[in-house]
């Protein structure tokens, strides 16, 4: 069998449902609500020049985060290892613990933050009229590749 962190090994949930001591649980609504600015900028101020700047610091802070709770829960033993990452399962079981659940949130945080950026940054060059760009971003914000999947329809009926 695979040592640690490819196999398994048994711990109390309360190690790895906490990062630095606080728990995930409490760290989800301050990492969630960190987005929020920024969005509305790209919503409400999308030629701003200051708009694409402002909008990466909440990205940045997500990745150090994502990096952070990443390597606290892979730097303890647990009952899920890499290899469990592998399958639907895995990643179910995986999701249990609120550490890699609240890491898993960051990276879509993050990511659909990063599409949003993108969408206004390409409609502002690509002309397409922003009062269009609304419902792709909400979209983005709440759904992901849908939002950025309209974009795309909407951009090559408008450019």
């Amino acid at each position: 069998e695979m040592g640690w962190p490819f196999g398994a090994k048994a711990v109390e949930p309360q190690t790895v449902n906490a990062f630095l001591g606080v728990p995930a649980v409490s760290l989800f609504g301050l990492l969630n609500n960190l987005a929020l600015p920024a969005w509305v900028l790209l919503a409400l101020l999308p030629r701003w020049r200051t708009t694409q700047t402002v909008t990466l610091v909440p990205v940045f802070v997500y990745a150090v985060a994502y990096l952070a709770l990443m390597s606290s829960f892979l730097s303890q033993p647990s009952d899920v290892g890499l290899a469990a990452l592998t399958s639907l399962e895995g990643v179910s079981a995986a999701f249990k613990h609120d550490v890699l659940l609240l890491a898993g949130w960051v990276h879509y945080l993050a990511f659909d933050l990063l599409v949003g950026r993108w969408i206004v940054q390409d409609s502002v060059a690509s002309k397409v009229p922003h009062v269009l760009v609304l419902p792709c971003l909400l979209l983005t914000l709440m759904a992901g590749p849908i939002g950025w999947l309209l974009y795309q329809v909407v951009r090559r009926i408008v450019v």
